[in-house]
């Protein structure tokens, strides 16, 4: 009896062996198969992706040779088909438009009052009504904000949409989009790799330095926007200023980093841009409809000197300040790589 149960323990334990043995081997063959499934996927998706990339390459080139062939049938038909006496009148249109645009130009020089006389306007009535009405008319103690935002807020108005076409013309020439599909092209995965040459490579001292400057700096724009129609500043400076601490941020951690706030992407600069002119235009067209009718704003101009004074003067500062500080992040952004 003890020898049957010897036996029967022995060959039991030889069943296990047997089943832990094939039991591995089949673990193993379940990892090896899982590997060369997923090698064989990563082949394949590189694959895929370079193929993609040679016909986006290939579609690239062919857009091109379209073009240039498109450039060439245009200039022949402009040098051989259009006749000689259509270059004439174009020629003779041409001239005739330089010389009234001349002409207009000099007879409005030539209405002008001679240069340096007392009794000229600039010299009297413009200036007069400035520093001794400004105050009163406008409650802005600064006189210089007062007269850029109040009696020449047009001309203001004028120099932020300058800002916002220019940021526009760079970016129809510089700006890279993604394709109709959602995916990124060619020029802008060279564009990518190309700013990580330039990504600061943990520079802690830059980073620290910037932890502490940085705030400094955008606290200093936004106390000179605050304050332009109560001292020196208003929104072009501290807007400059503050557009100086967020490129200087974007410097020392890397746009890629900085793109992770929303306080730097594409759809902030829209938005910011858009509201503050919108609210620019919309404040001051209300104020000239009410001024050129002699009718009451309502808008109080509060005590001078005063945080909390001078009318519009102090949210069109911010509105400026706000513009130009994107306006200029979003040209370091665009010169640099294209995009936000």
């Amino acid at each position: 009896m003890a020898r049957l149960k010897n036996n029967y323990n022995e060959s039991l334990w030889a069943r296990l062996k047997s089943w832990y043995r094939l039991g591995s081997t089949a673990i193993d063959d379940k990892m090896q198969r899982n590997l060369s499934e997923s090698v064989q996927e990563t082949q394949r998706s590189e694959e895929e992706h370079a193929a993609w990339a040679q016909w986006q390459e290939a579609r690239s080139d062919e857009a091109l040779e379209t073009e240039r062939k498109l450039q060439s049938q245009v200039h022949t038909w402009s040098s051989t088909r259009v006749s000689s006496a259509l270059r004439v009148l174009y020629s003779l249109f041409a001239v005739a438009a330089c010389l009234m645009i001349i002409f207009m130009l000099l007879s409005a020089v030539s209405e002008m009052p001679p240069f340096g006389l007392a009794d000229n306007p600039v010299n009297n009535e413009v200036s007069r009504r400035y520093i001794e009405d400004g105050l009163e008319e406008t409650g802005a103690v600064n006189i210089v904000g007062g007269m850029i935002l109040d009696y020449r807020a047009f001309d203001t108005l004028g120099e932020s949409h300058v800002l916002f076409v220019a940021v526009c013309a760079v970016m129809l020439l510089l700006k890279i989009n993604l394709d109709k599909n959602g995916r990124p092209t060619k020029e802008k995965l060279d564009a990518e790799a190309d700013d990580r040459r330039y990504e600061p490579h943990h520079d802690v001292i830059l980073q620290k330095i910037s932890n502490v400057i940085v705030p400094s700096i955008i606290l200093f724009g936004i106390y000179v926007v605050l304050n332009g129609h109560l001292s020196a500043g208003g929104g072009f400076s501290g807007g400059a200023i503050i557009g100086s601490g967020l490129i200087l941020y974007v410097n020392a951690y890397g746009l890629t980093n900085a793109s992770k706030h929303r306080i730097f992407s594409y759809k902030t600069f829209k938005g910011i841009t858009f509201t503050a002119l919108a609210f620019y235009g919309l404040a001051k067209g209300y104020s000239f409809f009410t001024g050129a009718n002699h009718l009451p704003s309502g808008i109080p101009i509060g005590h001078p000197g005063d945080i909390l004074s001078a009318g519009l003067i102090l949210p069109l500062n911010i509105a400026v300040g706000a513009i130009v500080a994107w306006t200029m992040l979003s040209f370091y952004t665009l010169f640099r790589k294209g995009d936000f």
